[in-house]
């Protein structure tokens, strides 16, 4: 099927260059996830029969980009009936198109990659706590609520509750409103390694050899009518990044 030169994704990105950058960047990260280091995917099966839009991926934020690229590989390889495993080249030669993760306006604009990045499909937002490196106080701009609307409505959307790199910071009520008003799908994803494997933007190698893993969980039964502080809780305890997980060792030293 040959695919409309002229066709959009939900934000006005031409489809034609999305799947050129999506090919770049995902040779290269599967040359990393693959040959560089080693990746262990589980429960990816969870991904069959999935709809196609109103789906929300909830994870722990190891880099900025990396931890998406690996879902990236994952969702191509699903598009294929692959699972568990992403070295499967060729699934980058129809990689699935309506795929978008939430990231912060500064970080999307940090550089040429992550503008390149940004097109294949970030839903950029303003963070209400820091910019530019300052901690700030201000109200979410409901211009960013509804880019989110937007995604959620038209694909899969990965978001991090936590709004950070940092391990174990407490999530963030955003994440859980949303979900109230939208009620989508809600997957967790735990992914472990990539802070050995890459420098903190997550486009750098800084380590190779490193066992690199991300596991997805089958969907949440949450009660959408619950408050968010429930519901976040519930979501934080499925990532691995509630309180208690802080009592065990992490993998590999980290």
């Amino acid at each position: 099927m040959t695919l409309n030169p002229f066709k959009r994704d939900a934000f006005g990105n031409n489809l034609l260059i999305k799947r050129i950058i999506i090919f770049i960047f995902g040779a290269i990260s599967w040359y990393r996830f693959n040959i560089a280091n080693h990746t262990t995917v589980k429960g990816s099966r969870v991904l069959k029969g999935l709809p196609n839009n109103r789906v929300l991926f909830v994870a722990n934020h190891q880099t900025y980009f990396a931890d998406v690229a690996c879902m990236y590989q994952v969702f191509n390889a699903s598009k294929w009936g692959i699972y568990d495993r992403i070295n499967f080249f060729w699934s980058l030669f129809s990689p699935r198109l309506n795929v978008y993760f939430v990231a912060a306006v500064e970080t999307m604009k940090s550089g040429l990659l992550p503008k390149l990045f940004a097109y294949v499909g970030s839903v950029s937002i303003k963070r209400t706590w820091r910019a530019e490196g300052k901690n700030v106080d201000r109200g979410v701009d409901p211009r960013d609520i509804n880019r989110i609307k937007t995604a959620i409505n038209s694909g899969w959307v990965i978001t991090f509750p936590q709004g950070t790199t940092t391990p174990f910071v407490r999530g963030r009520k955003g994440t859980a409103h949303i979900i109230k008003e939208l009620r989508p799908i809600v997957i967790p994803v735990v992914v472990d390694g990539f802070r050995r494997a890459f420098d903190k933007k997550g486009l750098f190698l800084k380590m190779k050899d490193v066992e690199l893993s991300i596991t997805f969980k089958e969907p949440l039964m949450l009660d959408y009518n619950d408050s968010a502080s429930n519901i976040l809780k519930t979501i934080m305890d499925a990532i691995e990044q509630s309180e208690e997980y802080l009592m065990v060792p992490p993998v590999g030293g980290e």
